[in-house]
């Protein structure tokens, strides 16, 4: 009798894990829930999946998610992106995402290099805005 409720338990358990770790670059990437990626270029696609099932046992719908979410940012910096959007809801533990470069990532070498203008005694530093 023991042996039933300790294999489910341990299912259970294993369901709830989360497998799938967010390293350093991929914290860098930002997932756009609400599609905004205007003033953005896009760098590509990244298709990802997880278990969604551990057994006969189905895995909780957001920690799929959020694994899926969590793989999709970590191979978004090989394109290299910095913002990802999804192309549609989780199905069957799969999930494609859009990639794209809007931040720091579109600029140029030649954009970090180049020094601020001088400032005139008395004149008014201006900033861009993005």
């Amino acid at each position: 009798m023991k042996t039933p409720l300790l294999l489910t338990a341990s299912l259970a358990l294993l369901a709830g894990c989360t497998w799938v770790k967010l390293d350093d670059a991929g914290a860098r990437v930002r997932v756009a829930y609400d599609g905004r990626v205007d003033g953005c270029d896009k760098a590509g696609e990244v298709s990802v999946s997880v278990k969604d099932r551990v057994g006969f046992y189905d895995r909780n719908d957001l920690k799929v998610k959020d694994e899926l979410e969590t793989l999709a940012r970590n191979q978004a910096i090989s394109l290299p992106a910095d913002t990802i959007v999804a192309l549609g809801a989780p199905r069957n533990g799969e999930q494609s995402f859009t990639a794209y470069r809007c931040g720091a990532m579109r600029r140029t070498a030649t954009d970090r290099d180049t020094p601020p203008p001088t400032r005139e005694k008395g004149g008014a530093e201006t900033y861009p805005v993005r």
